[in-house]
This record gives structure tokens, sequence and C-alpha cells, in this order.
């Protein structure tokens, strides 16, 4: 391990260990470390009662451990809950979330913290890398206790959903959003947690973290309506909003254009679609090697590879394939309902930074992965459908991955003042037009 690795190693576990200790020293100890394997039973639903029977947010199991950095064990405690909650379809499911105690907390405030751990393979989940699972798209959950330690040393609480479920949903927002809310749920019902009905709570996300926060926001008032009532606002960047368009913009690029097998994938698999009929032997090749890969597996590693690439010849427009759709019809934020807590939305436009340069028509400019047209869109139809307390901000000469450490304390600090009980600034009326978010139509299969 290099020097910077190590020294990035040490910041998090002081943070962490700050932050945290002395409500961990309370916590009770496992009763042995819980390093997590495909064969974890922590993961598993086995008990007697149909997972129908409960409702969502209710506990199903419950395990006390030390949160884990890369592999090593840190004197911080966190608990983890196996819930239940609802899937991409609409069908009961289970999921596991982690909450971490601040030490200068009361239980009064807590924030709900959306992963960017982007993966088709459960392992990668921030509750496994929590447990002590080491992988490579676990990498990504290590990495984000920089951001979360200085949350617990304002005196948040943490609530840590898996939000891509125990399938690996890439790309299914809604399933995001219901794991989230019922993650929080389940962190209220729970003994020990210290968190409870009258708990405050503010959505966090970044890029994979950000589609769960905002499509929590968006579902929680019909989902969710008690959680809902607990929310003082969502503070969210780099969001997918209209996924057919992101796969159009980036389509061919140098970097970004892995995730979208990834993303094909993700929601053949959480909508039970068989993508395979319309794939080329490159196609089926390239989603081979990424069906249980992750974020890290797909970036730069098809450098120039288009759709076109993928699929069968009378496949080139995307939309003659009906499954396809129907899927990014149902996870387009555009058609979801707005949320009604206040919102801060940052959004990266500089995508050359990062080898996506295309500028598609009706599509425009992004952070080389996120549309900053389809942002600022959702953004004005939030302020045009009775939500005017929405914050947009866009960074015009940062990417993806740049926007991140620039968006991140700015979002901290915008959720602070939710917290603080002030009114919420707006930029309704100030934010440039964006693209259409209307539904995908289907096209006529040329054969």
């Amino acid at each position: 391990m290099n020097r910077r690795a190590v020294g990035l190693l040490a910041a998090v576990v002081v943070a962490l260990t700050v932050a945290a200790a002395p409500a961990a020293a309370a916590a009770p100890a496992a009763g042995a470390e819980a390093l997590t394997s495909p064969s974890d039973p922590f993961y598993r639903y086995d008990g007697n009662r149909p997972l129908s029977e409960y409702r969502p947010g209710d506990v199903l199991k419950k395990r006390t451990l030390d949160y884990h950095v890369l592999g090593i064990p840190t004197p911080v405690k966190a608990v983890q809950l196996l819930y239940r909650s609802t899937d991409a379809q609409g069908r009961p499911s289970a999921n596991v979330t982690t909450v971490v105690r601040s030490h200068l907390g009361d239980g009064s405030k807590a924030v709900s913290y959306q992963s960017f751990y982007d993966s088709l393979d459960p392992e990668d989940g921030p509750s496994r890398a929590i447990a002590g699972g080491l992988s490579l798209g676990g990498v990504i959950p290590h990495a984000e206790a920089l951001v979360m330690g200085p949350l617990l040393l304002k005196g948040y609480d943490l609530v840590i959903p898996d939000t891509e479920g125990q399938t690996a949903e890439f790309a299914a927002g809604p399933a995001y959003g219901t794991n989230t809310l019922d993650s929080i749920r389940a962190s209220t019902r729970a003994d020990g947690t210290g968190l409870h009905a009258g708990t405050r709570f503010g959505l966090f996300g970044y890029s994979g973290g950000a589609i769960a926060t905002n499509w929590a926001a968006a579902l929680a008032p019909q989902y969710a309506p008690e959680v809902n009532r607990q929310l003082v606002g969502f503070a969210e960047g780099g969001l997918l909003v209209a996924p057919a368009h992101n796969l159009r913009y980036v389509d061919g690029s140098l970097v970004w254009n892995g995730v979208i097998p990834m993303a094909l994938i993700g929601l053949a698999r959480s909508y039970g679609i068989d993508i395979e009929p319309y794939l080329s032997d490159q196609g089926r090749k390239v989603f081979g090697e990424l069906e249980h890969g992750s974020i890290t597996d797909a970036l730069g590693h098809y450098p120039g590879m288009t759709w076109k690439d993928l699929v069968r010849p009378e496949y080139k427009d995307p939309n003659s394939i009906p499954a396809f759709v129907a899927a990014v019809n149902k996870v387009n934020l555009g058609q979801a309902s707005t949320p009604a807590v206040p919102g801060f939305i940052g959004q990266g436009n500089a995508g050359w930074l990062e080898g996506t340069f295309a500028s598609a028509q009706g599509i425009g400019a992004g952070d080389a992965v996120m549309v900053a047209g389809d942002v600022r869109a959702l953004a004005r139809q939030y302020c045009a459908t009775g939500n005017r307390a929405i914050t947009y901000e866009q960074y015009d000469l940062l990417s993806h991955n740049g926007a991140m450490p620039y968006w991140a304390p700015r979002a901290m600090a915008w959720l602070d003042a939710r917290f603080a009980g002030r009114t919420a600034p707006t930029s309704c009326g100030l934010i440039p037009a964006g693209n259409s978010l209307e539904p995908e139509r289907p096209a006529v299969v040329a054969h």
C-alpha cells in the first residue's frame, strides 16, 4: 500500500473513530467478526412467515459489528438491519441497511446517506464493505467514509442503505427509492439505533446515490407518508433523470460508455426482461463480462464502443426494442411525482474532461455521464408543479468526478440550514431551459 493510500485510510479511520467512538463503546459487541461472503446467512430472509405479511420497513434481523475500512476494523460500532422492502416490480423483498451513531447526536437528526457504489454484484454494497468485505467494486463505499465522517462530527446519525437491494437492481430508480425509504423506517423501528418516529432526516447522495435520493423524495408522499413528514430535504448531485438520454449521450465515449451494458443488464434483471435475443456477438461477450461487474469494471474498458456494436443490426435504434422502451420509461424521473420537501441539486457540465464529447440532438452536454439538460428540466418541472424550494447549481467547468468534491460541502451546508429550520432558498425562475422528459416512443423494427 503506497503512502497516499495509507494516509487516506488513516484519515478515514480517525474521522470515524473521533466521530462515533463514545457511542460505539456503549453499543453491544457482535459475537464474532462478520466478514461477509456469498453464503452469509444474514442477507437471506429465512423466516417462516411470508415476506408479504410484514409491513415495508419491518425489521427481520439485526446485528452489531465493527465498522471496517478496507477490511480493517475500527472502534466504531455499526448496527445492521435486514428489513422488508419492495423491489422494482412491486414485490416484497428483503434488504439491508447500516446505522452508525454519532456521539455528538441525541437521535433527533440523521442523514440517510445513499452510496454511489454502482454495481451489478450485491457483494459490492456498502453493508458488505462496512462488515469487512473486500471487493474491487466495494472500494467505493470505503472511500465514502471520508464524506460520512464529517456528518458524524456534526452530530448526525447515519443510515446507509444498500440502495440497489440484494439482487443489485442497478439503474432501477424506483427500487432504489423504496429501499431507501424502508431503510429509514427500519432504522426508527429497531431497538438500539437511537432513532425514532420523531427523528428528522435529510437525504444525501451523489451519482448512483442521487438516483436513490431523488426517487426516495419523489415516492415518499405516497409510499411512505410518515417518512415524508420526517424529511427536512434532499441534497443530490450528478443525477440520472432519463436513462434513455444518458445512453445516447455516452454512446461511443472513451470512458463512460461501459454504463450502457451495465444499465441494460440492471434493467433487464429488475424488470424480468430477456435481452439476449437482441444482442450481437460482441454484445453477448460484453454482457457476459459485466453480468456481475461494478462501475470499476466498466469505466474505460470499452473506449469507443457504441450501442450498435452491442446489438443486432435491426435493433440499431434502441427504441425498436419494446422491452427497452417500457423499462426506461419506468425509470424516468420526469414521469415521477414532485417531491414535497426542499431540494438542492448540483450538476457538472464539462463532460469533455472525462472523454465524453458528443452532444446528441435533443440531449446536449453533461458531466460525461449525466445530462445537464435533463437535470435542469427536472428542477424546472419541480418548480412548476408546486415545489419552489429548489436550489439548482450547474458547474460548467467540472465533470462528473470533479464536481463531487465541490458539491459535497455545499450540499452539507444546505442540509445544515434545513435542520436549523431556515427557509430553503430557491432557484425557480433562474434555471435555464432543459430537455423534454416525455416518455420514449417505440420505433418500427426494420427487417
